[in-house]
């Protein structure tokens, strides 16, 4: 059998809006970036959001609120969330900077 060769003209070049596999940013963060933006967003649509199941969501949710960078408050039949922006990112090389900061800068500005 002969190797299967490629050509340079069929593999995909990484373009903005696509996919390539992985990102530069966590479901974590993806998660509470949603949340940051829209408190009143149900988890079902943040798992749309995210391309994550829902379940998933859920436990990332979780982990965020237990962690303390995230507050939920029941109001009617909904949760409210609410990002405690002043807590500091977890790894030693962003721990200079809060969540806040990255949540405002990846948001649109009005």
């Amino acid at each position: 059998m002969k190797p299967s060769v490629r050509s340079s003209q069929s593999s995909p070049s990484p373009e903005v809006g696509t996919t390539a596999g992985w990102t530069f940013l966590t479901n974590h963060t993806h998660v509470l970036l949603c949340l940051f933006r829209n408190p009143d967003e149900r988890l079902r649509d943040v798992a749309v959001a995210v391309g994550i199941t829902e379940r998933m969501v859920q436990r990332i949710v979780s982990e965020l609120a237990e962690a303390g960078y995230l507050q939920i408050s029941k109001e009617g039949r909904r949760n409210h969330y609410r990002v405690n922006s002043r807590l500091r990112l977890r790894h030693p090389l962003e721990s200079r900077h809060t969540i806040g900061e990255l949540l405002t800068t990846l948001s649109p500005s009005d």
